[in-house]
C-alpha cells in the first residue's frame, strides 16, 4: 500500500457499522486484481458488517455482496467516510 493521505484510513481501521467509500486499492498483481473483482474499486461504498470474535476476519458488504477479508488484506484498501465523499 502506498502512503496514506491525511483523513484517509484503511478498512482495517473501520468499526462495525461504518459506511465508507473506497479511495484506493493497494497491493500488487493478482491479489490486487482479486480485490477489485470483488468490488473494492475506487468510489464503491462499503459497509462494515461485523468482526469475527478475535477481530479477524472482517465481514463487509460491498455492492450487495458479503465479503470477508483478513485484517492484513483489509489494510490494503484506503477509504474515507461515505458522507465525506458526497459533500465534495
Amino acid at each position: 500500500m502506498s502512503e496514506k493521505t491525511l483523513g484517509e484510513k484503511t478498512l482495517r481501521e473501520c468499526r462495525e457499522g461504518d459506511r465508507v467509500r473506497v479511495v484506493a486499492v493497494g497491493g500488487q498483481g493478482a491479489f490486487r486484481l482479486r480485490l477489485m473483482e470483488m468490488g473494492f474499486v475506487p468510489g464503491a461504498e462499503v459497509f462494515v458488517q461485523k468482526y469475527a470474535p478475535l477481530r479477524d476476519p472482517i465481514e463487509f458488504v460491498v455492492k450487495s455482496y458479503h465479503v470477508s477479508l483478513r485484517r492484513e488484506e483489509a489494510s490494503l484498501v484506503a477509504v474515507e467516510a461515505a458522507d465525506a465523499a458526497a459533500n465534495e
